[in-house]
């Protein structure tokens, strides 16, 4: 018999391949999780198989959002798990911005989305359930 199963809900896409790169965000220590690690000098490595949300609220994800709503998710994620500061929204709310800009989005509607992040993405009370199904 195949035991009890744990899962979560609420992901629309899971990255294909590891992805990295240079972030302006540098936590005091090594974070190294499952399928995130972060180093000392903010580079970020996230691993194949990652599910996240893409954008949140009412919109629409278009292919200027996937990555930077890819990278905001593991930061928030990051910050609800405790691996670094609350302080480190505003970084990464801001970082989220830069890169909707480096990916070609307007910079109106970049600092909507912006000022749509900055309303609560990253506090703890919003990290997924887990369920458990027989």
């Amino acid at each position: 018999m195949i035991g009890p199963i744990k899962y979560r809900k609420g992901y629309k896409y899971q990255l294909a391949q590891d992805i990295s790169g240079q972030t302006p965000i540098k936590p005091e220590k090594e974070v190294d999780t499952e399928f995130i690690r972060l180093s000392v000098d903010g580079f970020m490595f996230i691993k194949s198989g990652y599910a996240w949300d893409g954008a949140s609220g009412p919109t629409l994800d278009t292919s200027n959002t996937m990555t930077p709503s890819l990278i905001h998710d593991c930061f928030c994620q990051l910050i609800r798990q405790g691996y670094l500061p609350d302080s480190a929204r505003y970084d990464a709310d801001y970082y989220f911005y830069d890169l909707l800009r480096e990916k070609g989005m307007w910079w109106l509607r970049a600092r909507i989305w912006l000022e749509g992040v900055r309303i609560g993405s990253a506090h703890r009370q919003h990290a997924k359930k887990v369920f458990e199904a027989p």
